[in-house]
């Protein structure tokens, strides 16, 4: 990440390089989630960028949680954070809810956006459905408090996944938008980062799918939380077709099963999918998908192991996730009163 940082971030050229993401705490984190971000958030702060990430309670509420599930699963998401890699003395981790900053700027950005502009949200169609008159106001605004999230502390970079660049380009409106209405240069244009051979997942059941926790069979994921026997089982189950690995990263095309396969390994190993190739070529399935097992156990069975470690002191939790949220204020207050001043509302 740090290259691409390095060379994207001259249009911001007078803002500290700063990573920003998130991710919904709603359970049941699986293999998608590491690769597409966890792992991605540990090799990034050891980069030297400074890097905040945070568990979107708020977000997460704009459809019905329940109480119990939702403390237990943030709880579960810091452990999947720090089991992955993420320090939380080298990165900031913490719950979005702890960081008022967040609400009180989405305000702001609230009456930034346009109608228009939500209204062609494309997740906003696909959450709520046909009946979007029932859905909540919350689910409608998302997009206003995920710039919130990013622009409260100035972030110049947030790793995103394919399904939400259509945010982050709103985002970038959106900063566009109060710079040019207040006469400033005051909020950043953040740039998207997406890098990886495995940023998006699919499933083991369907290679056109992607990897979810909303799928009925648990055989189409890996879970987080599964342990070894489970992980390899999965994999030596997931579904692929009769032909041999190809000679060439142009031979996956029309093969969904096998690219995915391949890109998981690819992702698992730091290397490319074209690395992988070359080196399993001609393989069948029944050799390939042993050497990805071990692989994968190597990788996940530690996560898992150490998340359930980590859940056994869920004050200790607790107490990492009330000190990231300090550090976090500690950004994200005085960009909050520079926008009201701008925005010329008096303070005592």
């Amino acid at each position: 990440m740090s290259d691409a940082v390095q060379t994207q971030s001259n249009p911001n050229a007078g803002f500290t390089p700063r990573v920003f993401s998130g991710i919904q705490p709603t359970g049941n984190l699986h293999l998608g989630n590491y690769l597409g971000a966890l792992k991605r958030f540990a090799d990034a702060q050891n980069k030297g960028i400074e890097s905040i990430y945070c568990m979107v309670d708020l977000h997460a509420i704009t459809v019905w949680q329940d109480p119990a599930d939702l403390a237990r699963a943030t709880r579960e998401l810091c452990a999947g954070f720090i089991a992955a890699g993420v320090d939380p003395e080298k990165s900031i981790l913490f719950n979005q809810s702890q960081v008022p900053e967040h609400t009180q700027m989405a305000w702001i950005f609230n009456c930034v956006a346009r109608m228009g502009w939500m209204q062609r949200m494309t997740q906003f169609k696909d959450k709520a459905g046909k009946n979007a008159q029932n859905a909540s106001l919350g689910l409608f605004a998302y997009p206003a408090l995920m710039a919130a999230d990013i622009l409260v502390y100035h972030a110049t970079h947030v790793p995103v996944g394919e399904d939400q660049k259509q945010h982050l380009e709103l985002t970038r409106d959106i900063a566009i938008k109060f710079n040019h209405d207040y006469g400033v240069d005051f909020f950043p244009i953040t740039e998207p980062v997406i890098e990886g051979a495995a940023t998006r997942v699919m499933s083991f059941r369907d290679g056109t799918k992607k990897m979810s926790k909303s799928d009925p069979s648990d055989m189409s994921r890996i879970n987080l939380t599964d342990d070894a026997d489970a992980i390899a089982k999965k994999i030596r189950k997931a579904k692929t077709d009769p032909e041999p690995l190809p000679d060439s990263i142009e031979g996956l095309e029309d093969r969904p099963e096998a690219r995915n396969l391949v890109n998981i390994y690819a992702a698992l190993a730091d290397l490319t999918p074209e690395q992988v190739i070359a080196e399993h070529a001609g393989q069948q399935f029944g050799t390939f998908k042993p050497s990805l097992a071990d692989l994968a156990v190597a990788k996940l069975a530690p996560i898992s192991t150490e998340m359930s470690r980590l859940m056994q002191d869920q004050g200790e939790i607790d107490n990492i996730l009330r000190r990231g949220s300090d550090r976090a204020r500690n950004i994200a207050t005085p960009i909050l009163q520079k926008t009201y001043d701008i925005a010329g509302m008096i303070r005592s």
